[in-house]
């Protein structure tokens, strides 16, 4: 099952097939979409997409909240090792 050039393992849409599919399974798909994005596209305007693709399945399936959640900004990331990170 191939998919279309913007999911081209199939692996968001068949996300939407299985049933009973959990949010942590989604996740876990939705990582080894992200990992296969290539270098150059941006990756937002890529899960924007994909949620207009969607846009006629449910908002609330584990999917498309995962989507909606990758469009969320993380903020700055922030240092955790060293001294600080052990508590000393």
């Amino acid at each position: 099952m191939k998919g279309d050039a913007r999911d081209p393992k199939g692996l968001i849409r068949e996300s939407f097939r299985i049933d009973g599919i959990t949010a942590s399974e989604c996740r876990t798909i939705f990582l080894d979409w992200a990992l296969g994005v290539p270098p150059g596209l941006d990756a937002k305007a890529e899960v924007q997409a994909l949620l207009q693709q969607y846009s006629h399945e449910p908002a609330d399936h584990p999917m498309m909240q995962t989507l909606q959640a990758a469009l969320k900004d993380s903020g700055p990331a922030r240092r955790r090792g060293g001294r600080a990170g052990r508590g000393l």
